[in-house]
């Protein structure tokens, strides 16, 4: 996947000044970074030049004790690949003429940042991994029950909104409403947020859109958050067969990441919000090693085979 970075929100994401503006934009494809020690001695053999490039004490320091004309040989060759994003300099080195020069010959935009080399490149590729991340949007309510992510799905009308209301009343917190952006932020981990437009917002049939965080205050809101469970609500159907003990867990696959998901189905007097807190709970209770049906089951097990011993 190619991402188009604007130069200017990437340098005021990560606090960092222009040196240089070359093209106002520039493409990455990776979140992994190049220091370029080795191309400012001369060797190019296996150069990541689609990365963004990162300049330390040890680069910036190397290249400024050569002679001007040797660093001028270097910076020539090392611009002449078409493909480089973008330069950062830690610790607000400043570029030598000849940098300055040959990036503003190839268009290649030269950045300055505070931050010693470490600390902004952990900054840069975490910025890079979330903009990179494959996305995609889902129809839902996504929450922050108990530390768990839990994204209720369902038919228009079925009462997802409602059931998230009264969780915020509980104290949980809403993440979205209505439209949920996911994203894959690694390979076996979803987050998920609001589009700007409807951050905060709840739609309530009745009474229209509310807004959750002048209403219930900034406690009852957060920016985004793992999917750990997918709660799939619909209407009660007599005669279908709902799992009553949960032995083995069912999955939905999003982005190609596997999620917990439960059928909830909704009926006249169910309290599905105490559900959703119970499934959050039994969440918790099962990455802390203990697993209820399979406990019941092992009980079971246990009893028979004492009965049969008799």
């Amino acid at each position: 996947m190619n991402l188009t970075m604007s130069v200017r929100e990437f340098a005021d994401e990560l606090g960092m000044t222009l040196a240089l503006l070359g093209k106002p934009e520039f493409v990455v494809s990776t979140s992994d970074l190049n220091r370029p020690g080795l191309q400012f001695t001369g060797y190019f053999v296996h150069f990541a030049s689609s990365r963004v490039q990162l300049a330390g004490n040890a680069e910036m320091y190397y290249l400024n004790e050569l002679p001007a004309k040797e660093r001028e040989k270097r910076m020539k060759d090392y611009f002449r690949y078409p493909d480089i994003p973008c330069v950062v300099l830690a610790r607000n080195h400043k570029p030598p003429p000849e940098m300055l020069a040959e990036a503003e010959a190839a268009g290649v935009t030269i950045f300055r940042s505070p931050l010693a080399t470490t600390k902004i490149s952990q900054r840069i590729s975490s910025l890079l991994e979330k903009k990179l991340a494959p996305t995609i949007t889902r129809h839902g309510v996504l929450l922050d029950v108990y530390g768990v992510g839990i994204l209720l799905q369902g038919e228009s009308g079925i009462g997802k909104s409602e059931t998230a209301l009264e969780l915020i009343k509980r104290g949980h917190r809403l993440v979205a409403d209505d439209v949920v952006e996911i994203r894959r932020v690694s390979d076996d981990r979803l987050v998920g947020t609001s589009p700007e437009l409807t951050r905060h917002l709840m739609e309530i049939r009745g009474i229209g859109l509310i807004d959750v965080r002048h209403m219930y205050g900034v406690g009852a809101v957060i920016q985004e958050k793992s999917i750990d469970i997918v709660m799939q609500m619909e209407m009660w159907q007599d005669g279908k067969e709902y799992d009553r003990l949960g032995i083995d867990d069912v999955y939905a696959v999003i982005l190609g990441v596997a999620v917990i998901k439960h059928e909830m189905p909704v009926h006249p007097g169910r309290n599905l919000a105490i559900i959703v807190e119970v499934a959050a709970r039994n969440y918790r209770l099962k990455h802390l090693g203990y697993h209820t049906a399979r406990e019941f089951d092992r009980r079971l097990a246990d009893q028979m085979n004492g009965s049969m011993e008799k």
